[in-house]
C-alpha cells in the first residue's frame, strides 16, 4: 500500500503543478470561469496558480505534506464557486460539454478525498 500512495501521491503533485503552470500560461482560459462577483480575475488566477504549484511541490516533501494537503483542499474548497459559475454559464464561453461541466462538481470531493489521503 505504502508504493501505491507514494506513486499516487507523485501523480497528484504533477496534476496540481501541471494545472498550476497552466494558470500562467493560458489565464485568459481561467479567467473566463472566475464569476463575475469576484475582483481582479487575473490576479486571482495567478494567486491560485500559486498555490497549486505551491501545494503540488508540498505534497511531495514530508516536512511540508500535511500543510500542503490541508492548503489544497481550502484551494479545492475555494474554486468551487469557480465551477458552479462555469457550469450555469454553459462553460463561460469554452468548449466544454455539459456532461463535464456536470462531473467537474463531484471531481472536487474526489480530488479532496484524493488529497487528504495521499498527505499521510
Amino acid at each position: 500500500m505504502p508504493v501505491f500512495r507514494r506513486l499516487s501521491r507523485f501523480l497528484l503533485a504533477f496534476l496540481f503543478v501541471g494545472a498550476g503552470i497552466t494558470h500562467f500560461v493560458a489565464p485568459a482560459a481561467f479567467m473566463r470561469i472566475v464569476p463575475p462577483y469576484l475582483p481582479a480575475p487575473l490576479l486571482l488566477v495567478y494567486l491560485s496558480g500559486v498555490a497549486e504549484i505551491a501545494g503540488g511541490l508540498g505534497l511531495l516533501l514530508p516536512a511540508t505534506r500535511r500543510w500542503a494537503a490541508w492548503g489544497l483542499v481550502l484551494l479545492l474548497i475555494a474554486v468551487f464557486p469557480a465551477n458552479v459559475y462555469m457550469l450555469q454559464s454553459h462553460g463561460a464561453g469554452l468548449a466544454v460539454p455539459l456532461w463535464a461541466l456536470w462531473l467537474r462538481l463531484p471531481l472536487q470531493a474526489v480530488l479532496v478525498a484524493w488529497v487528504w489521503w495521499v498527505r499521510k
